[in-house]
């Protein structure tokens, strides 16, 4: 089973849960700067099919990405009703589009079921485990492995 580092005394650790793709995700709290409506961006040509172009955030400019197409789940079509959800990983602020945010989610590490092995391993490499939410599974994302080998398109 994959660790999620505890954060506090008792061994948990808090997610915020989102949808993208229809899909339950879960990403660590402590990775997300902030969470914000659904605002216009900036294209950029040439740019990988998952970016759906740039945006101004207080000065610095971010490439926001559809969570759900970088996932292989096809495309969110934004609306007033979608969100943003800014992230920091590896040293990058990136702007990640999903349907909707839910719930902070306190986990410990005995909560966590290990992702199966499937015959690709692109599958489940920026997945760190699974955790049951109201009945349901729900994917903890390793934001590192999802996005770690990108170039911020901003740059």
């Amino acid at each position: 089973m994959t660790d999620v580092q505890p954060q506090d005394d008792a061994g948990a650790t808090e997610f915020v849960s989102l949808v993208a793709g229809k899909q339950s995700f879960c990403i660590k709290i402590t990775e997300i700067r902030e969470i914000r409506r659904w605002t216009p961006v900036t294209s950029l040509p040439h740019a990988e099919h998952a970016v759906l172009g740039v945006m101004n955030l207080r000065g610095t400019v971010i490439p926001i990405m559809d969570l759900a197409a970088k996932l292989g789940l096809g495309s969110i079509e934004p609306s007033t009703r979608h969100v943003i959800v800014v992230v920091a990983v590896q040293g990058r602020t990136i702007g990640l589009l999903v349907e909707s945010v839910s719930e902070i989610l306190t986990v410990t590490n005995d909560m966590v079921r290990e992702t199966p092995a499937v015959r690709r391993e692109d599958a489940t490499r920026c997945i760190r485990g699974l955790v049951e939410v109201e009945g349901d599974l729900s994917r903890i994302l390793d934001l590192g492995a999802l996005l770690g080998g990108e170039r911020e398109e901003a740059a």
